[in-house]
């Protein structure tokens, strides 16, 4: 158990003046257990790494390193917690949930969807054109952040923070205005339900990972990609494609969690300050975000891309093809997923 900060200190202090006041032969003995207790001290500091998988300058690894530096404040260097980006621990993005319930790390910094083999509803922000706008976001999480809490608790560990990654685009070579525009084109996707919600949008899905699309996309295998405007800024899309269209066909959101194992070491002072400092920069950390968008979409159009939201027509069309397959989809996620997607439709009216 922790001591009070400066314990052990006052402790030493009263050594040192026993010390240095008593008789010569008693001198060694209490040298030694001064030496004892300055030992003890320094391991009353829990240090603890954080394994994240995206780069140092992504939003999500900054805010990462922010929470670190206000606990280690806030508890006067009783916690001192270092960040890993890039993956540097060896944790992988969808091994991570797994990895910080087994302790191979005591918290991580993590996509919910791209650990969806532990409880498919982690994965429940990928359903197409589900969720809006920021706003409808939070109101989705009102609803599925308990759920989410709960597999987590079951995988051994407690959420701190939840924070989503940014706006989802079409970027495409040609203009469009309708549904029917992208009637034809061949679209990347992912898995199964992007196939799916491609299809149901008229496009030709083509699956491929990372490593292959700006061949594809120079060679003509691919017309477009659904993703963020971030990927779009590091792949250098404006090579390929010129429009770029906010669709917002999916979400995605991170999340901070720690072991619970490491969790109960800490004293419940401790786990009050981690609990307070999560919840104050939780908004701020939603603000970087948006302000990551922003920065990305400004350097798009900086390098000649058109970027522009996508006509409320050609939306509300997407949302009508697509929205059968949210309820198919929600289905084997589980009852408390179907009742807490029931509850968010009905909030937003969708």
């Amino acid at each position: 158990m922790f001591r009070p900060r400066g314990f052990y200190e006052r402790v030493l202090g009263v050594y040192m003046r026993q010390l240095f006041s008593c008789g010569r032969w008693l001198r060694p003995v209490l040298a030694t257990a001064m030496f004892a207790l300055a030992s003890v001290s320094a391991s009353a500091q829990l240090k603890l790494d954080i394994s994240v998988p995206w780069g140092p300058n992504e939003f999500h690894s900054l805010n990462a390193a922010r929470f670190a530096e206000r606990v280690k404040q806030e508890t006067k260097g009783e916690i001192v917690m270092t960040t890993h980006p890039g993956g540097s621990l060896g944790v992988k993005a969808n091994e991570s949930l797994r990895s910080i319930g087994e302790g191979v790390v005591p918290m991580g910094d993590f996509a919910l969807f791209q650990n969806a083999s532990r409880g498919a509803v982690m994965a429940v922000e990928t359903l197409p054109f589900l969720v809006g706008d920021y706003d409808q976001l939070k109101a989705m999480h009102k609803y599925f952040r308990p759920v989410w809490e709960g597999i987590l608790a079951k995988s051994n560990q407690k959420a701190l923070y939840i924070v989503p990654w940014p706006n989802q685009f079409f970027f495409v070579k040609k203009p469009v205005t309708t549904v029917e525009d992208l009637k034809g084109m061949k679209m990347r996707s992912l898995d199964k339900l992007t196939t799916d919600w491609i299809n149901r949008l008229g496009m030709t899905p083509v699956q491929m990972n990372n490593l292959e699309i700006l061949q594809a996309l120079g060679s003509g295998m691919l017309d477009g990609i659904p993703t963020s405007a971030g990927t779009a800024v590091a792949q250098k899309y404006w090579d390929f494609m010129k429009y770029g269209y906010m669709t917002n066909h999916i979400w995605a959101s991170n999340v901070m969690s720690i072991n619970l194992d490491t969790w109960k070491k800490l004293t419940p002072a401790q786990q009050a300050i981690l609990e307070r400092v999560a919840k104050e920069l939780e908004p701020t950390f939603w603000e970087n975000s948006k302000q990551d968008h922003e920065k990305k979409v400004a350097e798009l159009k900086a390098n000649g891309m058109n970027i522009a939201t996508a006509p409320k027509v050609m939306v509300d069309e997407m949302v009508k093809r697509t929205n059968p397959l949210w309820e198919v989809y929600a289905k084997p996620m589980g009852d408390e997923a179907v009742a807490a997607l029931a509850a968010y439709r009905k909030e937003i009216g969708k």
